[in-house]
């Protein structure tokens, strides 16, 4: 259930301000480059792809940089992550002789060999050939506590929407009139070998306004999924609804999510097939069980039992106890100004909870005894990110991974005996010796101190010609932490490159505060932000507006939309990645309603107001001059549709001003689905940030 929870969410009086060319959508004479898979559109994808690649494929750096990448992306030294389910260890590799990759198991005692020998369950190149489909891997869910059967996820060309079909681990095959989903945003969860709960597209009426099943139904096997039981139906202005199970050693939870925005919920629990709605925050996040303690992490302050509890603490009630009327909960971990939450997982008999020291990561393990949480620190390798990967939930194995943006990362195995050993290790793609890393903070328009990491050579001369790429995000409180990148560090930092990631307003960084004080009608605070870490850079001679690039995806993608559109001057190259950028339309093109509670609503006059001042589409004039921005967009992003890139690109070109684009036919919102295509996304990148920066 939790699984599925994070893939819903794995995803977002002004006329005297409105250019008159632009009142209503209606004007807008791009609007056909919004049909997809329109012949008029992909004409004009294929012909932006090839003036694109003339330019990039042939800068010196290209070649270099797809041979090293492609490398180290099919390695045979990469870390193969590891999913613990039952008796076995699994997991899905790609590599030059799996290009759309294999889904395999083996043995915690073989994987913690260092060439552990893997039994191949599915190999989707195999399955592509046999079935004449272009199919993607998007996870399997098992049934718990055997693993024997699984539901397997299968997208055409990396899409959101995808095919669920059920298979037998121990025959390798898909079974003959199993489950089955066609292709949709949906899901199942198992609650028995003969039972799954259902959300889907069930035909007209049946999705939100976000694309996502708005019903959710029981369905037994052997029957008709249109005979399956309706068991929560909720509203068309809902992000989405779903049901599923959590398991644990003490028993199994039957839960119903109803996502009514991106940050507002209800949950609900079925006992004794009663439906019973929890009462908690509506914008608090449910966390699910352990132990029979119910999990609730707080997004803001919460009275109840008559105690307080503030903003971003994690707490907790006996759930027995809970639905008999009890309502003193207890606190697990309470935040500070610079201490978060971030989030939880457990093994058997361990509560592991990540959280975030001034964006330095700390990893504590909670234990239950006599009704009380003891708690205790769990020691890391160094100082950079260290996160929980997979955990047992029949024992207290788990596995631990660390990185940092210099260090190789790390992955380790604790035994049940507590002992912690290094498991994994990637090698040192490229070479870190010269480097260092640093962490400053740049003070934002309104006086806020924004941190921020930059990693640059030894030594490093500051005359304000270092070649330099700022990163960043700030929305939807994802925290951006330090990572080992091995193809940013052959691509860039070998190279001479400076590397910064910003942690600005919108993220969480440092709990759900930092991620509000930039919602809705304060959204320009983190394009501030990031406007103030550009300029303390300049400020302090790393680099000058001529050599200063700025990158990022998705969310990321429309910040350095917005801050190119409003401070041209102050860069020199822009990668912009799938991203939003026309902020009218934004919430009806695919997954855009959900992302009102972040933006706002477009179609409210006084909101509006605001999202028009930032909105990139309609902040970018003839009159002004633009770095040469690259584009880099997916046909098959079936979350933040190809129509915000290809309309700003057309709109740009028609004013006059140079841009790259390209367009890669598959790959969803992740734009690549095979190593290759990983590769290439990599070179063209480094070879315009070259071209733009040197």
């Amino acid at each position: 259930m939790r699984k599925l929870l994070g893939i819903l969410f794995s995803a977002f009086i002004l006329f005297q301000y409105v250019d008159a060319a632009w009142p209503h959508a209606e004007s807008d004479p791009y609007l056909w480059l919004e049909e997809v898979e329109g012949q008029k559109a992909l004409d004009w994808v294929r012909s932006k792809n090839e003036a694109t690649l003339a330019v990039l494929k042939a800068r010196p750096e290209y070649e270099q940089t797809y041979d090293k990448a492609l490398e180290i992306l099919n390695s045979d030294e990469r870390i193969a992550y590891p999913q613990i389910l039952g008796n076995y260890i699994y997991n899905f590799w790609q590599d030059k002789n799996n290009e759309r990759g294999i889904w395999r198991r083996t043995t915690l005692a073989e994987y913690l060999k260092p060439s552990p020998q893997w039994e191949v369950l599915l190999d989707i190149d195999k399955l592509c050939e046999e079935e004449g489909e272009q199919w993607v891997y998007k996870g399997a869910d098992g049934l718990y506590p055997d693993y024997e059967l699984f539901i397997v996820y299968l997208s055409r060309g990396g899409g959101d929407a995808a095919v669920a079909r059920e298979f037998d681990v121990e025959t390798k095959e898909f079974i003959q009139g199993g489950f089955y989903l066609p292709e949709a945003k949906g899901s199942l969860s198992w609650k028995d070998r003969d039972t799954v709960y259902v959300q889907t597209d069930f035909g007209q009426g049946s999705l939100t306004e976000s694309g996502y099943p708005r019903i959710t139904k029981i369905w037994k096997r052997g029957t008709q999924l249109s005979s399956a039981k309706v068991i929560f139906e909720g509203q068309k202005s809902d992000v989405y609804v779903m049901s599923g199970v959590i398991n644990t050693p003490e028993r199994q939870y039957d839960i119903i999510h109803r996502g009514i925005t991106f940050y507002t919920s209800n949950t609900y629990v079925i006992e004794d097939g009663k439906t019973i709605q929890l009462d908690i925050p509506d914008d608090a996040d449910f966390g699910g069980f352990f132990k029979n303690q119910m999990l609730i992490m707080l997004k803001s302050d919460w009275t109840i039992g008559g105690q307080t509890f503030k903003q971003g603490s994690l707490i907790s009630i006996d759930y027995d106890n809970y639905l008999q009327g009890g309502r003193t909960f207890q606190l697990v971990a309470e935040p500070s100004e610079r201490f978060n939450i971030v989030r939880h997982s457990n093994t058997k008999n361990l509560l592991l909870v990540n959280t975030l020291n001034n964006v330095r990561t700390e990893l504590y393990q909670y234990r239950l005894e006599g009704g009380n949480w003891q708690k205790e620190k769990v020691d890391a390798p160094g100082m950079g990110t260290f996160s929980v990967t997979s955990t047992d939930e029949n024992s207290d194995r788990y596995f631990l991974n660390y990185q940092d943006f210099l260090t190789p990362t790390s992955l380790y195995y604790v035994s049940e005996e507590r002992e912690r050993v290094k498991a994994k290790s990637l090698p040192a793609f490229f070479d870190g010796n010269d480097l260092e890393v640093k962490q400053f903070e740049a003070v934002s328009k309104d006086g806020t101190k924004i941190p921020y990491f930059l990693v640059q050579p030894k030594g490093i001369i500051l005359n304000g010609s270092n070649p330099t790429l700022l990163n960043g995000y700030g929305g939807f409180e994802v925290s951006r932490l330090p990572y080992y990148s091995d193809t940013l560090g052959a691509g860039w930092l070998e190279r001479g490159g400076v590397y910064v990631l910003a942690n600005i307003r919108g993220g969480g960084e440092f709990g759900p505060k930092w991620h509000q004080s930039a919602l809705k009608n304060n959204r320009q605070r983190c394009y501030d932000d990031f406007i103030a870490v550009a300029e303390d850079l300049i400020k302090r001679k790393i680099t000058s507006p001529e050599h200063l690039g700025i990158m990022g995806g998705s969310n990321g993608g429309l910040l350095v939309g917005a801050v190119f559109t409003q401070r041209p001057e102050l860069f020199n190259a822009v990668v912009c990645q799938v991203p939003l950028l026309d902020m009218k339309r934004y919430n009806k093109l695919l997954a855009g309603a959900s992302w009102m509670a972040e933006y706002g609503n477009p179609d409210i006059p006084e909101q509006w107001a605001y999202i028009r001042n930032y909105s990139p589409y309609h902040n970018v004039f003839a009159d002004k001059k633009y770095p040469h921005v690259f584009f880099y967009t997916s046909t098959r992003d079936d979350r933040v549709h190809p129509g915000h890139a290809r309309k700003m690109v057309a709109k740009m070109e028609d004013m006059g001003h140079k841009v790259y684009y390209y367009e890669n036919t598959e790959g969803g919102h992740a734009a690549a689905v095979t190593n290759r295509q990983r590769a290439m996304s990599n070179a063209l990148t480094y070879a315009y940030l070259w071209m733009q920066l040197k």
